[in-house]
């Protein structure tokens, strides 16, 4: 790789160039940001070599799309009408099915290829970027047929490079699995932090009676809703019936109690402690 784009320069886009620079340290990166701020600070932090514009991407061997996915809708077409032969677009979008049929019938389909890399923090902004954000992380691959496989063998390459695990889906099952390993538990998390700070009005109290327990589970609360919004309306029907099936568990557990059957309560928690065998059988 000798010249990437980064289209969106903030914790997904810039630990994206960073993770770049471990494995390929003479790559150029040129940034491409609609926030000035966000350009000037990604250069000063060594996160990007150039600034540059959508305009500019066919000298590119491959274009990082890391924005929110309802302007990808969008951006994306506009950056495959300037690929070159030997340039490959690439997104980070948390929803695939919306964004694939956004470039479906685009004359340059077969330079795009649709990821989600699961990867990230609470936090954003060029700051946040982590060089290593992507080591040991899965990146979600949908519709590869549809890219060229010259392009996408460059693509998958640097994944590997990167130390992603690749796992391939079509972008309907991508967006109803996602909907419950993560849209579902940022939703959580917001209402979760809601509650708290509509019933704790002092917020001294919430400072000093906040456990470890509370504050990870909170974490994603504080999350932009500038990206998180537009994933959730994009994904609407998937993460309503995520929902529903989660107020039903809960509504059951407030059941178990108002019943006094803690009998019945332990066992839930206890069936659902094996959660910890699966996770730790996929480190």
């Amino acid at each position: 790789m000798k010249e990437i784009h980064i289209i969106g320069v903030g914790l997904i886009g810039g630990s994206f160039a960073l993770g770049v620079k471990n494995v390929h340290p003479n790559c150029k990166i040129v940034g491409i940001d609609s926030n000035p701020e966000h350009l000037e600070e990604a250069k000063t932090l060594g996160i990007i070599d150039a600034t540059g514009a959508i305009s500019d991407i066919g000298s590119a061997d491959l274009v990082f799309v890391a924005i929110p996915v309802n302007h990808s809708l969008t951006i994306l077409p506009e950056v495959l009408n300037h690929v070159s032969e030997n340039t490959v677009v690439v997104d980070a979008g948390s929803t695939k099915e919306d964004i694939c049929e956004a470039v479906k019938h685009h004359k340059n389909r077969r330079h795009f290829l649709a990821s989600h890399p699961i990867a990230g923090t609470e936090f954003s902004g060029p700051k946040s970027a982590l060089s290593t954000l992507f080591q040991n992380k899965t990146n979600i691959i949908c519709e590869v047929e549809e890219t060229a496989f010259k392009l996408q063998e460059k693509a998958l390459k640097l994944f590997n490079d990167m130390g992603m695990r690749i796992r391939y889906m079509n972008p309907q099952a991508h967006d109803k699995h996602i909907a419950y390993m993560s849209h579902l538990s940022h939703i959580s998390s917001f209402m979760l932090g809601k509650t708290v700070i509509d019933k704790e009005q002092n917020e001294r109290d919430i400072f000093d009676m906040a456990g470890s327990g509370f504050e990870s589970t909170v974490r994603l609360a504080k999350s932009s809703p500038e990206m998180w919004t537009p994933i959730f309306e994009q994904n609407k029907i998937n993460v309503i019936e995520t929902l529903n099936e989660y107020i039903l568990n809960l509504k059951h557990f407030k059941s178990l109690m108002e019943s006094d059957n803690f009998e019945a309560v332990h066992h839930e928690m206890k069936a659902t402690n094996r959660i910890k065998d699966i996770l730790n059988g996929m480190q």
